[in-house]
């Protein structure tokens, strides 16, 4: 009995060992994938170029979710059930549409390359990092994908009878129409994709460049075009007006909108599986038959998905956590998972990538990195590459100043080599602020700083970046009507609030830097959104080109990403204390420190507070800086994670925003919160977990929870590197250097 005891508790702890070593078993990538999350279940390696992801948002005839009857941001939606491929290199929790093209369907019977037609309801999906499969109710053929860095692996197992395998590149989530595809031999293709129009932005086009094989060899294969029906010289066509023309004895490159290229079997054995494989490049088709004969050497599915999981796993494992519930260990590793996804390497594994703004190549001696989401990701997911994979983050510096050098400014959202204009600011200067004064200092920090002055200082005529920054200079503020844009307005306010955070991060590298006078400069600017603060209201509030305040003014209104005057995708209370930089200033505006923590309480209590809205998403975190308020932050970000982050798949509120909203849930459930992008301190909150170890260059960081009972959520006392913590900030190197944090919590916060 005691042999037996023995060895049950043995296994017990060889379970829990490898449980330990495999995070990745705790993500759930269907998190998100729905409530406009816009996330995606697919097969994707740690910031993989390449992503291979269902594509269930064209529909049928009869089907009632069609990717052109709404703006799907996304190439799969959980709620939506008509399959028709896979698609390559797609983009995570954005808000616009964009690549998810190169759509691969699996079908049996007689040839049909219309859509429509072949398209198949589905059943038995499953997900994990670097794995995605499901079965083709259709049809009866089970689909499993995974991925290298570059390229795909893909598993069709199909019924007896007979096969195709269908490439569509007519199809897909881009905004671009255009393609070329050659056959190169009975089992290989090769050909190029035009993508881009990245919300709605027509300069920011690129091209894609893939090969596709099969591991069997064809009865038949052979190209399809569309081909328009006209009734005549006069008559009108729609897109959907035509017919599939197929090409079976052609062996020259096909051009064309509506394109692709099949492979068809006859006599499939049961059970009978071809393999799919596709490397893609954004340079050229040399380049993407180099990705994928480098990365996949021959290697089966399954030894390429191990791969894959192993990447994962040691990613996710700079991470571990005990204690908490099974959720939330599942919200946590899916929250890393989500944030590790971008920005992705665009560089080729001979290290060419596509050059900033120009259609040349270059190659790089560091990874070259792209998708540059800065308006959303300089808040917190720079900062979580920061601190825990530093030499990821130092080569997406790299990158940001690389792409100064070869078009003359930083990025603000870059996508694939093209700046898209997106959102507002001067973000990357943040980003590369934050970086340097938290001890990264490997990249041209004297190019990183010409530049981030260039865009700060440049007239508005020349600058693409701050395009009405004349006024913000010489007045102080940027008057409504002075710059509007055609998609969202007047977004005044908005801009003007992202300009003074940027013009603080360049005064905290110019302070480092030693160049004082451009300091104190900077710093002055970086409190130009006092002139918008109101009285009446206790908010921000436009001002006209008369200098007077907006006469027709509803601080209440603005919710929902309404576009309202002065104000990009929120209300007046969305952005009123977005000035983490200067707490002081703006309390001493609302008349005191009660004065504004009451006023930021009211936001939360009147709901004016937006989960999955940028600008605001520090606030539960600003009752810290008074003392005697922390519990105010505690008890906040409590409400927020167990309200809107969940182990479901509306468990995101709203756009995942490439990782931003993910990287919050990560601080938030670890204890920590970098408040102030640019300013090496993270806010203290209490942690989820009663353990929390992150592996860092200087060591392992602990930070561990006295968790009396279930209902401890409060801090009664802190140590820091065993001595007593009284404040609830603390700096990076602080952090990094004395390494153990420990909590003892409390039930009340009084």
């Amino acid at each position: 009995m005691k042999k037996a005891l023995i060895i049950t508790t043995l296994l017990l702890g060889l379970n829990l060992a490898a449980q330990a070593q495999e995070p990745a078993k705790w993500v759930d990538p269907f998190i998100g994938t729905t409530n406009f999350g816009t996330t995606n279940p697919g097969a994707v390696c740690p910031s993989g170029m390449m992503s291979v992801v269902p594509f269930n948002v064209m529909g049928s005839d009869l089907n009632e979710f069609d990717k052109d009857a709404r703006w799907w941001s996304a190439p799969y939606e959980y709620t939506n059930s008509y399959f028709t491929g896979y698609a390559h290199v797609a983009l995570s929790g954005v808000g616009c549409p964009e690549a998810s093209s190169l759509l691969v369907m699996p079908t049996t019977g007689e040839l049909d390359v219309d859509y429509h037609n072949y398209g198949s309801e589905y059943s038995d999906e499953k997900a994990s990092p670097g794995y995605f499969s499901n079965v083709l109710t259709k049809y009866g053929i089970r689909t499993e994908v995974t991925a290298t860095t570059r390229s795909s692996c893909e598993r069709y197992t199909f019924p007896a009878g007979k096969g195709n395998i269908l490439l569509n590149l007519g199809q897909g989530l881009t905004n671009e129409s255009g393609a070329t595809v050659r056959r190169v031999s009975s089992t290989e293709i090769e050909g190029v994709k035009l993508l881009g129009t990245f919300c709605y932005n027509p300069g920011a086009i690129f091209p894609i460049y893939f090969v596709m094989r099969v591991d069997k060899e064809p009865a038949k294969s052979g190209y399809w075009k569309k081909q328009p029906l006209f009734q005549g010289v006069e008559a009108e066509w729609t897109v959907d007006d035509g017919e599939y023309k197929l090409y079976t004895n052609y062996n020259r490159e096909l051009s064309g909108d509506d394109i692709g290229f099949w492979f068809s079997y006859d006599d499939l054995n049961e059970g009978e599986q071809i393999t799919v494989r596709m490397g893609v490049s954004f340079v050229s088709i040399e380049n993407a038959r180099e990705n994928l004969d480098k990365e996949q050497q021959s290697k089966s599915f399954d030894e390429i998905y191990a791969d894959a999981r192993k990447e994962w796993n040691d990613d996710l494992g700079r991470i571990r956590v005990s204690g908490g519930t099974d959720e939330q260990k599942t919200v946590f590793y899916t929250a890393l998972y989500h944030a590790l996804i971008h920005p992705s390497i665009v560089s080729d594994i001979n290290g060419e990538y596509p050059k900033m703004e120009s259609g040349l190549t270059a190659k790089s001696d560091y990874t070259r990195y792209t998708i540059f989401s800065l308006w959303d990701t300089y808040r917190n997911l720079h900062q979580l590459l920061t601190l825990v994979y530093p030499e990821r983050q130092t080569n997406m510096l790299r990158s940001m100043i690389g792409m100064y050098k070869e078009w003359g400014w930083l990025p603000r959202w870059e996508l694939f080599g093209r700046e898209t204009y997106t959102m507002e600011g001067d973000p990357a200067a943040i980003v590369i602020a934050d970086s340097y004064v938290k001890g990264l200092r490997d990249f041209d920090v004297a190019t990183a700083y010409e530049a981030m002055k260039k865009s700060a200082t440049t007239e508005g005529a020349k600058n693409p970046i701050r395009p009405d920054i004349d006024p913000y200079i010489s007045k102080g503020y940027i008057p409504l009507g002075f710059f509007e844009n055609d998609l969202s307005g007047d977004n005044s306010v908005s801009h003007v609030l992202e300009y003074c955070l940027a013009d603080y991060a360049i005064a905290q590298l110019a302070d480092s830097l030693g160049y004082k006078d451009d300091a104190k400069n900077f710093l002055k600017r970086s409190k130009n959104y006092r002139n918008y603060f109101c009285k009446e209201y206790g908010t921000l509030r436009p001002l006209t080109k008369e200098g007077k305040f907006l006469e027709d003014f509803n601080a209440e209104v603005g919710k929902n990403f309404e576009n309202i005057p002065g104000f990009h995708e929120g209300s007046a209370w969305s952005y009123t204390f977005a000035v983490p930089h200067d707490v002081s200033g703006l309390s001493r505006l609302m008349g005191g420190n009660k004065a504004y923590v009451k006023t930021l309480q009211y936001v939360f209590d009147e709901e004016h507070y937006d989960p999955a809205n940028e600008p605001d998403i520090v606030y539960p975190y600003l009752f810290s800086r008074f003392k005697g308020e922390e519990w105010r932050t505690q008890r906040e970000v409590k409400k927020l994670l167990d309200t809107h982050f969940k182990a479901q798949p509306n468990g995101i509120p709203g756009n995942d925003d490439t990782g931003t909203m993910s990287a919050w849930a990560v601080f938030s459930m670890i204890g920590l919160y970098p408040d102030t992008p640019s300013e090496p301190y993270y806010t203290i909150t209490t942690p989820v977990f009663d353990t929390v170890e992150i592996d860092t260059p200087q060591g392992t960081i602990s930070i561990n929870a006295e968790r009396p009972t279930e209902e401890c959520h409060y801090i009664e006392s802190m140590t820091l590197g065993g001595k007593p913590l009284k404040k609830y900030r603390i700096t990076h190197s602080e952090l990094l250097n004395k390494k153990n944090l420990t909590f003892k919590l409390k039930e009340q916060p009084k």
